[in-house]
């Protein structure tokens, strides 16, 4: 996990470090970009991550088979109706699942850490990022989704980020930027993300992808998609993947497939995913000429559960209903589609038809990726437009929002459209314990009143203690485990220079 840059040298418990040709193929190149720590085939001690006093306290081996270990006395928030809430209560995991949920529970044996204090739930799930844009992170934060004719539309992702600086990425900015991307999230407790890195220029862009998802530990779904160039061999690449990489439903990277509807080929693609029995993911906004086009995709039976649309925003009323019959998955990205000009988040869209959305942050490039962000957004939003309506005399309206709602769609309805609800989304006995501890006696939250209230209204990254993906704790006492912060810095700095100089884009500080 994090071998050549956080000094660890496994990708999840009880899994030893794949290392195989590939990896050693591509991280060979562009040693002089990166240097020598980024492309080094084995650990090294150097890059160890430095030492940390409250490290004695963690315990040992947490995911392997039969370890247990008790998260005791906090807040429990379940999110599984049948499960319930505690005000005080236990969280028993031994391996990598969730044994019992309940007050008081008796564990003989098993490591103890005190939750009290502290808001126990389940992971936050992602349901669309493009991971591979990290090293641009704030290069767009004025930008539009693209050029519409429309004011303000000069500087815009699809001339800068897609067509400019995209085709120059190398494979090792798509690994650094994959690995660090998903260490922020996991320190923010977003547990699970659905990648969306359409960065596969060549074989060995998407191997770099895979293994930086793979070494940061935490679960993804690889969307496997095309990159641009002579090297895109997309999709028939898809094979060779699947063995290598997905050759298990017992792990935490699982597999989707990409094809975009603005792709005169997406069909085809979508048949080739359906054909392997993966999901298919795709954007989806009506203000580039896609509002009625899923109406049109009902008429020829391609609807169906196993799909995902980004977005959705600005499509018409007949293809929500089709969504709504079909049971395809949304995933709203909500700051983004306001700050972007994708069009108004369609949360009431959804909510009106039946469909219960998840969340997802989009691009790094224009806005940050953490939920609290995402939900609190949501939160507001959709709330200001109703009550807005309201205050205007309106009194057939729809229910508000209240906090618990969008932390379902952050967890539980999360899992779901990840396809991931047999595995994690919830506190439930005999899932995979993709955990969140969560600080509610820090000064921004204490005292605390009410769990989802100050989940949604008040907490942020800093109120993160401990995250645990897979039953391994990823974050002990407020600091990733096994990183060291300093040498991916250099490396995504780095890769950050090299790409904007080789596209030919400034980097405008101020």
């Amino acid at each position: 996990m994090c071998q050549k840059l956080c000094g660890n040298d496994s990708n999840h418990a009880g899994e030893p470090a794949k290392e195989g040709s590939s990896r050693r193929d591509f991280l060979g190149k562009g040693a002089s970009a990166l240097g020598a720590a980024v492309v080094s085939s084995t650990p090294l001690p150097a890059l160890a991550a430095p030492a940390r006093d409250d490290l004695r306290d963690l315990p040992k081996d947490t995911g392997a088979s039969h370890r247990r270990y008790l998260l005791k006395g906090g807040a429990v928030l379940s999110m599984d109706p049948q499960v319930g809430n505690f005000a005080q209560g236990d969280v028993l995991i031994e391996g990598k699942q969730i044994v019992a949920v309940g007050p008081n529970l008796h564990a003989p044996g098993a490591a103890v850490i005190n939750a009290a204090g502290m808001i126990v739930m389940p992971g936050f799930v992602d349901t669309h990022h493009h991971q591979y844009q990290t090293a641009l992170r704030s290069f767009l934060s004025d930008g539009l989704l693209f050029n519409d004719g429309l004011p303000h539309g000069e500087k815009n992702y699809l001339d800068y980020i897609h067509f400019k600086i995209t085709p120059v990425f190398r494979p090792e900015d798509a690994y650094i930027a994959e690995l660090v991307s998903s260490l922020s999230q996991l320190d923010a407790g977003v547990t699970t993300v659905v990648d969306t890195s359409q960065v596969g220029h060549t074989p060995t862009h998407t191997d770099a992808v895979i293994q930086g998802l793979q070494e940061a530990g935490r679960r993804a779904v690889f969307v496997y998609s095309p990159g641009s160039g002579p090297g895109n061999i997309f999709p028939n690449d898809l094979q060779r993947l699947q063995s290598q990489y997905f050759s298990s439903s017992d792990q935490l990277l699982t597999l989707a497939m990409g094809g975009e509807v603005f792709d005169p080929a997406f069909r085809t693609y979508w048949a080739i995913g359906r054909q392997n029995g993966l999901p298919i993911v795709t954007h989806l906004v009506g203000s580039i000429g896609q509002a009625t086009l899923v109406e049109q995709l009902a008429s020829e039976g391609l609807l169906g559960p196993d799909l995902v649309f980004i977005h959705a925003s600005k499509i018409s009323d007949a293809s929500w209903q089709a969504i709504a019959q079909s049971g395809a998955g949304v995933s709203v990205a909500a700051p983004i589609e306001m700050v972007m000009r994708h069009g108004m988040p369609p949360l009431q869209s959804a909510l009106d038809h039946g469909v219960q959305p998840s969340l997802s942050t989009d691009v790094e490039c224009t806005m940050t990726a953490d939920f609290f962000t995402q939900m609190r957004s949501v939160f507001t939003l959709q709330r200001a437009l109703i009550n807005e309506r309201a205050i205007n005399g309106e009194t057939n309206l729809p229910e508000l929002l209240t906090c618990r709602d969008v932390i379902r769609f952050a967890t539980v309805e999360g899992a779901r459209v990840a396809r991931l609800s047999h595995k994690i989304g919830s506190l439930t006995p005999g899932k995979e314990a993709d955990i969140l501890l969560l600080r509610a006696d820090s000064v921004n939250v204490a005292p605390l009143n009410n769990v989802p209230g100050a989940v949604v209204t008040l907490m942020d990254r800093s109120n993160v203690d401990t995250v645990i993906v897979g039953g391994r704790i990823r974050k002990w006492r407020g600091a990733l485990v096994d990183v060291n912060w300093a040498r991916l810095r250099t490396a995504l700095e780095a890769s950050r220079d090299y790409l904007l100089q080789a596209a030919g884009v400034q980097r405008e500080l101020f």
